[in-house]
């Protein structure tokens, strides 16, 4: 069991939790659409919707192992169902932001989409809106927040998931380059100061050798013992040296700068450097010398030889990428610390650096130098658009060697670069609010588009409505439309035949009334008993005022 951090669940119970908490999500969706239209009184059979939603809720974590088919049913079952719609969103978003080939993406959605007008359709008469067109109608309704637009959203972030992905990987592999080739500069380096060593150091081993074997002539006659001792230090000098050779033969071919026509004992004193400075002045670049404190020539050579590399690499650079800019070197000799500088400005606008002529190794070489003997080493662009170079040696650098920066073991071997950085975790939370949100629009937008299809189509229960009869009750009466009208009550007062026996009550209606003939009107009447059921339907004639409208008849 592996942790993935503070505050989250190890990876094999995170997955079932998050599956569960996506299916309730879902289905607490669903149940909202269900709840709305059913609050509205739209939907036929709501219970029969309901155990829909119930078996979509169950296919929907089966979804990115059978995407496919699981889509399909679920688009199937929302064209039967309205409220499974929302499920069938999140299945959409799903299946397209897994699905690489854009082909085979495309066509489930428009399948999928198909699918759902095709079973909207053939479900309207019977648990639908009713009559067939509108099938249809709430189909091409549910297909955009159903299908399209998820699964359009989803093809969106998944595209954005693998270029990122992609990127990323990129990224790793160009970090595991940089790291290979700043440990073969390492190692380059490293070989290059053992050369150097074994330059100096064979050079001391065959003045000894020579020396012994001097002292091996000198004692031959005057002391035997002594000169045994004299031949064993020959002796072991010789092996000591041709040790010292095989060791270093592991290292491969050496370096241009080394060996004993390139590095001598003067080099990295005053003198080597003003060489190296007009050599370059002779290449074309202006370059000026500042020297602080006394000659180097007492230091230890690998101080003198560090100064030297700094100064050529740093120079070398120049001529590359800067052959116009002005050039100081700067050597200030202190009684503890050597600094070097070299510091060009920015080149003209119009010079052109030399290209892929450096491997960009030199400098991580030099790094690598400047550290093993005690001191530290900076290069970097200057705001001014030029590039400077400062290492600080101590002067006399001790027995034991430099300790490691952080990581340059690492680097030295290759190794793999240190994991990225985890996502804030803000992010994350960002995206399932975003998700969130988005669910609860399509939902919303999918209850409205349910509520506006059934609202326009015909009820089950329209038609003409029944004529008022004897023996309705008073409500079935007034249902039909009858209802009481004070105009028409007046002007039948006092000219009406009399009640049926057993009369309540009686309604006259505005719209029973109707003008038989010039001067006349004739006037339907509505009987009700005491227990309000209808026993009588009059219609008689009275006479009409023409010059005043009935309600203004007292």
């Amino acid at each position: 069991m592996v942790s993935t951090g503070p505050f989250r669940f190890p990876r094999p119970l995170r997955d079932p939790v998050r599956a569960v908490a996506e299916t309730a999500w879902v289905l607490l969706a669903g149940l909202g659409v269900w709840l709305v239209a059913g609050y509205a009184g739209v939907l036929p059979r709501p219970y029969l919707q309901l155990t829909a939603l119930a078996v979509g809720a169950g296919l929907f974590p089966l979804r990115r192992r059978f995407p496919a088919a699981v889509l399909l049913v679920l688009a199937a079952l929302t064209g039967l169902a309205p409220c499974v719609g929302p499920v069938t969103a999140a299945t959409a978003y799903t299946v397209a932001r897994r699905t690489v080939r854009a082909r085979r993406r495309a066509r489930l959605l428009a399948a999928a989409a198909a699918l759902l007008v095709v079973c909207a359709t053939a479900a309207a008469p019977w648990l639908g809106p009713g009559p067939l067109p509108y099938g249809p109608a709430l189909g091409l309704v549910l297909t955009p927040t159903a299908v399209l637009v998820p699964g359009l959203v989803g093809t969106s972030y998944g595209q954005q998931r693998r270029l990122v992905r992609a990127l990323r990987e990129r990224g790793d592999a160009a970090e595991r380059a940089r790291r290979f080739a700043d440990s073969e500069a390492r190692i380059h380096e490293r070989s290059r100061i053992a050369a150097e060593m074994h330059d100096l150091v064979g050079h001391r081993l065959s003045l000894i050798s020579l020396h012994a074997g001097g002292l091996e002539l000198a004692l031959e006659h005057a002391d035997p013992e002594l000169r045994e001792e004299a031949v064993l230090v020959r002796r072991t000098t010789r092996d000591a040296l041709r040790e010292l050779r095989q060791a270093l033969g592991v290292l491969g071919p050496l370096g241009r700068d080394t060996g004993p026509q390139a590095l001598t004992d003067a080099t990295g004193t005053r003198a080597d450097i003003e060489a190296l400075v007009a050599e370059s002045r002779d290449g074309g670049v202006a370059v000026r010398l500042d020297w602080t404190g006394p000659d180097l020539d007492a230091r230890p050579a690998g101080v003198r030889r560090a100064v030297h590399r700094v100064v050529r690499e740093a120079l070398t650079n120049v001529h590359r990428y800067a052959s116009a800019a002005h050039v100081v070197v700067s050597v200030a000799h202190g009684e503890e610390t050597v600094r070097v500088t070299v510091r060009n400005g920015a080149p003209p606008a119009s010079a052109t650096p030399a290209a892929g002529l450096g491997t960009g190794r030199g400098l991580t070489g030099l790094r690598e130098r400047i550290e093993l003997l005690g001191g530290t080493f900076d290069a970097a662009p200057l705001p001014s658009g030029g590039f400077r170079v400062e290492a600080d040696l101590p002067a006399e650098p001790g027995d034991a060697p430099a300790p490691r920066r952080d990581g340059a073991e690492e680097a030295a071997t290759g190794g793999d670069p240190a994991p990225a950085a985890s996502a804030p975790a803000g992010r994350g939370t960002a995206q399932a609010l975003t998700l969130a949100l988005g669910m609860v629009a399509l939902s919303v937008l999918m209850a409205l588009g349910t509520l506006f299809v059934y609202a326009t189509a015909p009820h089950r229960d329209a038609g003409p409505r029944p004529l008022p009869r004897v023996g309705m009750t008073y409500d079935d009466v007034i249902a039909s439309g009858v209802s009481d009208n004070r105009a028409i009550r007046a002007a039948a007062t006092g000219r009406e035949p009399a009640r049926p026996p057993g009369t309540a009550g009686c309604v006259y209606p505005f719209n029973g009334a109707t003008e038989s003939r010039p001067g006349s009107l004739t006037i339907a009447r509505y009987c009700f008993d005491a227990a309000q059921r209808l026993i009588a339907i009059d219609r008689f004639t009275v006479p009409s005022v023409r010059d005043a409208t009935p309600w203004e008849i007292p």
